[in-house]
């Protein structure tokens, strides 16, 4: 074969040649804007992701917050109770006392009415 003689022939060679780089130039940056595009994407769902983590994270220490003072709560309302259990048993312990000192007097007034009514009956023989 023999070689293009033609400068014509060899300037639209050469102008095929950038336009074919030019065109894959054009294809490569397009891809590299779409895979920029992607990268924008995924780091904006990663925020928001995070975002929604962040979102949870504070319902459940609002949570915790909550069930921590509602122990707390619960807590004192049982140490009220129990204060209140110890002095009602104090009170029927006090209670109990009492009845039974009533029932010592009423026990020595029949002894002494028994012995009375027994000497009532020796004085009357």
């Amino acid at each position: 074969m023999e070689a293009n003689l033609f400068p014509q022939d060899q300037d639209r060679g050469i102008a095929e040649e950038h336009r074919i780089k030019a065109e894959s130039a054009r294809s490569e940056a397009e891809q590299f804007r779409r895979l920029a595009e992607e990268a924008r994407e995924i780091g904006d769902k990663r925020r928001d992701a995070l975002e929604t983590l962040r979102q949870d994270q504070e319902r459940l220490r609002q949570a915790a917050e909550a069930a921590r003072i509602a122990g707390e709560e619960a807590r004192v309302a049982a140490e009220t109770a129990r204060d209140a259990a110890i002095d009602a048993v104090h009170a029927t312990a006090e209670s109990l006392k009492a009845t039974l000192e009533h029932m010592k007097v009423v026990e020595d007034l029949r002894r002494t009415l028994r012995e009375i009514r027994d000497v009532n009956k020796l004085d009357s023989n």
